[in-house]
């Protein structure tokens, strides 16, 4: 049994990571093709910087895939096998916690859903957003992804906590009180959380090149304007057009994946088990039905 509920949830993933990758190749790629040529300029002008200056010029590393290989095949690669690991997730965090509530297959399907999309995504980029390409330094990739990895992993202990905590308090002070309160340690909890984790420009490698190559102090990594000796600006800065376009595709891109694997999940789930409430009775005697002879 938990073969097939994990099998439907790969299924729901694959389906949410087709729908996907059609929403980021008509929506996203546009704005990282900007990206990839604001970038293309930028690189340039420094170099020609460089050079004016006598300083050495570090050759372009060779194009492991071509930009058409990246923007088709690697962007359905990379979004449809994210939506199969998270809809088998989700049907294992089903297998976990389907006999402790009163409620239908789908409604739980959905409700982890929601969760995950929270706690593995919406919740982590607030504190440190998608980005397009150009934004990021190479000497920071390591620390920014342990940061985030961190942000995801205590954004999941935090809401877990927090359904801990309103199921605990649900009989002595009622479904909306307790709900209420939880909600209150969480934002409390996640703020403590939001204050204490770097912001990206404060990282000490950030401080240190700053001073180094001349990047202009800021709290993000987002590409500041190029300016010469005077104070003029030579190259723009990272168009925030650009920048805010991504990052919003990005958060409907997820919305969209992490929706489609509870409604697509769901209703499998719920031909499978039927639409009654989730207990332990129902697979106890499915279980037992299984090997009887």
């Amino acid at each position: 049994m938990e073969i097939r509920v994990i099998l439907r949830g790969v299924l729901a993933g694959f389906i949410a990571g087709v729908l996907g990758f059609v929403f980021a190749r008509i929506f996203a790629e546009p704005q990282i093709d900007k990206a990839i040529d604001y970038e293309s300029g930028r690189d340039d002008i420094l170099d020609a910087l460089n050079k004016a200056a006598g300083r050495p010029v570090a050759p372009d590393g060779p194009e492991i895939f071509s930009r058409t290989i990246q923007s088709t095949i690697g962007v359905a690669t990379g979004i449809i096998a994210f939506s199969m690991a998270m809809g088998a997730l989700v049907a294992v965090a089903y297998l976990v916690l389907h006999g402790r509530f009163s409620i239908r297959p789908r409604t739980l399907v959905q409700l982890i859903a929601g969760f995950g999309f929270l706690g593995i995504y919406l919740i982590p980029f607030i504190k440190y957003p998608a980005n397009p390409p150009a934004i990021g330094h190479t000497f920071t990739i390591t620390t920014r992804g342990h940061l985030y990895l961190t942000m995801v992993g205590c954004s999941l202990l935090f809401l877990g906590l927090a359904v801990y905590l309103a199921v605990r308090l649900r009989h002595r002070l009622g479904v909306y009180y307790s709900a209420l309160i939880a909600a209150i340690a969480f934002l409390i909890v996640l703020s403590a959380l939001l204050a204490v984790l770097p912001s990206l420009g404060d990282l000490s490698a950030n401080i240190a090149h700053q001073h180094e190559f001349g990047y202009a102090r800021a709290s993000t990594e987002t590409p500041q304007p190029i300016t010469d000796l005077q104070g003029n600006i030579v190259y723009p800065g990272f168009p925030a057009d650009v920048l805010w376009k991504f990052r919003l595709y990005s958060v409907i891109n997820q919305l969209l994946v992490w929706t489609v694997i509870g409604i697509v999940l769901g209703e499998l789930l719920d031909r499978m088990f039927g639409t009654k409430s989730s207990r332990p009775a129902n697979f106890a005697q499915q279980d037992q039905s299984a090997v009887q002879p």
